[in-house]
This record gives C-alpha cells, structure tokens and sequence, in this order.
C-alpha cells in the first residue's frame, strides 16, 4: 500500500494513515511515495504519482490523500488499472494520471467508523485499501462509475516551426520538468538545429547528463520522465532562473 499526500511531515497525519493500516492489516508493506505535495495541488500529486507507480508490482494499492474533500460531483472512488489500484477523490486527478480509461472505476460505498468527516483518507480510504490488498474483489466496495471526472492537463502546441510548452514540475533539485516529451521533440525536430527558450536564458544542445556541463551552467536534458528538464549541474535552476510551474517554454526549430 503506497500514501501520496500533502500533509508534510510535521503533523500526525501520515503516522495516523500508516498506524490505522497497521491495526487492520499487520502484514502490508507501506510505501510513502511522497507527503510534500503543495496543499491541494492535485497537478503535481498527479505528476508525482504517475511517474511512481510504474515502478510497483501488481496488486499495490495506492492511496492519494490530496484534495480528498467528497462531493456529488467529486466522489470517492477506487480504480482499476495497469493491474494496480488507485483510491482517491475523483476531482480530475485520475484524468491526468492516466492516459487511456481504467479497467474499473467503483464508487466507494463504506460506511466510515468515525464520526467526523474531515480525514477521508484514514477513515475511509484506509477501509478500502485494505479490502483490496486481502485479495478481495474491488466490485464489492460499492457501486460502477461509468467515467472518470476529466481534468484536461495542457498540452505542448506545435505553431510551424516551433513547440509551445510548459513548466509542470520543479523537483526537489530545482530541475524544471516541462510537458514537451522527447517523442514530441524528436518527431517535430526532424534533425534540424533547434533553440530552447525560456525565461532567463537559451539553449541550442540536449545533454546526455547533468555533468556534461561545468558547474554552475544551464542545460537541458530529457529526464527519467522522458520529459525535457531545464537543469543546473550542481545548481537550483528554478531559483535562479525564476522558473516556476506554468511559465512557458519554447523549442524554435530552424526553418
């Protein structure tokens, strides 16, 4: 069983999360994936999750407290796919964890123990993963959800010779991971001489690593996300450029 979450590490939270899994199922192996999610950023939850899971095997459980608030139009739900399950509030966070439609999408139907309705993930979430890490079927914690609530994340754009994107990630290193892939770039590229520019600065070249450069000096590389990555070998290239989440980048291919 993993935990996504925003709560940080100075409160009980995560400890009261991983304590009442404990007390229900002594044998689970808990995973903390991350807890420094930015208060309710299910942007970067979802970013940090995708880039996660691929890693478990089958059969993991994945619980993302993030945003877990219920509503009608955002209930709690528990997914099916790639062979592992998801639990959560589907408040568009699924949608841009995946690419394709889940196998299954249950709406959860479980009575909580408590009372108080403002910790979802140790009151109800915990219950249903639980539940699917026994081995029991997901179809039995409540009722089929036809879709999943869609949250479009935005897209590079491709404008004649040049690909238009963006910052969706700056990681604990201060790398500044963008949405343009190294797919997109490649097929766009079609090996012509290429710019890359953004906010502070231009780069013509992709490194193979982050100390193909001295130290101290911008690049730009495709990280294990396989997303572009402006970087700093040895540096916080998000600091000192002032490079944050939603701040453009461009790619200008020669004509």
């Amino acid at each position: 069983i993993t935990l996504t979450s925003d709560w940080g590490l100075k409160d009980h939270y995560a400890g009261s999360v991983r304590g009442t899994i404990m007390k229900q199922m002594p044998e689970a192996s808990i995973i903390d994936i991350s807890h420094n999610v930015p208060p309710f950023n299910t942007k970067e939850a979802a970013f940090i999750v995708k880039n996660a899971y691929p890693a478990f095997p089958e059969g993991t459980v994945h619980i993302i407290g993030v945003n877990t608030e219920e509503s009608d139009m955002h209930p709690h739900v528990a997914v099916f796919i790639h062979g592992q399950y998801f639990i959560g509030s589907d408040n568009g966070i699924f949608a841009l964890i995946f690419d394709e439609e889940p196998d299954k999408v249950i709406e959860l139907n479980i009575v909580q123990d408590s009372d108080l309705f403002t910790f979802s993930t140790r009151d109800r979430f915990v219950k249903a993963a639980v539940h699917l890490a026994s081995g029991k079927k997901i179809a039995e914690l409540g009722n089929a959800r036809k879709k999943l609530t869609e949250k479009i994340g935005f897209k590079p754009v491709i404008e004649k010779d040049v690909i238009k994107g963006m910052v969706i990630y700056v990681d604990n290193y201060e790398n500044v991971i963008t949405n343009i892939t190294r797919k997109l770039f490649e097929k766009t590229r079609n090996n012509r001489a290429f710019r890359i520019v953004f906010r502070g600065g231009v780069i013509d070249r992709i490194s193979d690593s982050y100390s193909e450069v001295p130290f101290g000096e911008i690049l730009a590389l495709f990280g294990t996300t396989g997303h572009l990555e402006i970087a700093m070998n040895n540096g916080t290239a998000s600091g000192l450029l002032g490079l944050d989440p939603d701040d453009p980048v461009r790619i200008e291919f020669a004509q």
